[in-house]
């Protein structure tokens, strides 16, 4: 009998412990990603025209340019799991699923995804701008993301109001420190009321984890690292800053095209452009 006894308690003893390792489990924890602005290995340092602090690049055909302003949306974010099931972060939802990382402001560096599904994550995707469909300034459908992207240290709308800025660089190259303003985003054509598509610069980037993001008992941290190296010197394009690529006002939609596929890839046969994941922290 008291041998029974012991058996019953041994056994009580271990489904509680069973019991309370898998609730010690999260059903759900939270996956930060932080974004590293480089160029090459080195994270950028802005600067005005006469700084010396800034960092400064030289591209393939030997331009020397930095900058004093970087900018860009990043939006529509999901995970891939080991069995390639895909987790939509607040897809099509700018106010909870899109930021605008600004190298100026320390904490647009890092962006929060919360209540990520237990699961061990291989790949990373997420879109540089915004889809044609929700390109259209709609302050009332997402008032934070609209007042975020609009504000005085910001201004990632089009002074037009046809939509948002996808990126916005501004800075200086070559010997003089001519001005360097290069601005991407979808464009429209025809006139107001009848709008149609132009050019599409909305890219979506998809990268691979160098080791699986561990959701669960953990809550890992994803280093994306974008280096800016590839806005002049691309997988795609080869840019040399001068008449009709340097400033917004003067350079068409075609040019822009060139550092849009630069930055954010051709959509074919480059869809990661000019980001990598640095790390995975679990």
């Amino acid at each position: 009998m008291k041998n029974i006894k012991k058996y019953l308690l041994l056994s009580l003893i271990s489904l509680g412990i069973i019991s309370c390792s898998e609730d010690s489990i999260p059903v759900a924890n939270d996956v930060t990603l932080e974004f590293n602005n480089t160029f090459g290995s080195e994270t950028i340092i802005l600067g005005d025209a006469t700084s010396v602090e800034a960092t400064v690049n030289t591209s393939t055909s030997g331009q020397a340019h930095y900058f004093s302003e970087l900018k860009y949306v990043i939006s529509n974010i999901s995970l891939i799991d080991e069995d390639d099931n895909e987790f939509l972060y607040h897809v099509n939802d700018l106010d909870n699923g899109a930021t605008v990382v600004n190298q100026a402001k320390t904490e647009t560096l890092q962006f929060l995804l919360s209540d990520i599904p237990t699961a061990n994550y291989t790949q990373i995707k997420f879109g540089l701008g915004v889809k044609t469909a929700l390109n259209t300034l709609d302050e009332v459908s997402f008032p934070n993301f609209y007042a975020a992207a609009g504000a005085n240290d910001t201004a990632m709308h089009w002074e037009w109001g046809t939509g948002y800025r996808f990126t916005k660089i501004e800075g200086f190259y070559g010997d003089d420190n001519a001005e360097l303003s290069i601005h991407t985003g979808s464009t429209v054509e025809g006139e107001e009321g009848s709008y149609t598509q132009g050019v599409d610069a909305y890219r979506e980037i998809i990268l691979d984890l160098p080791v699986t993001a561990n959701v669960g008992s953990a809550s890992p941290k994803i280093v994306i690292k974008a280096d800016f190296d590839a806005l002049l010197s691309g997988q795609t394009n080869t840019i040399e800053l001068g008449e009709g690529n340097a400033a917004p006002s003067i350079h068409h939609a075609g040019n822009m095209v060139l550092f849009v596929d630069n930055i954010g890839g051709n959509g074919d046969t480059d869809v990661t452009g000019m980001f990598s994941v640095e790390s995975v922290q679990n």
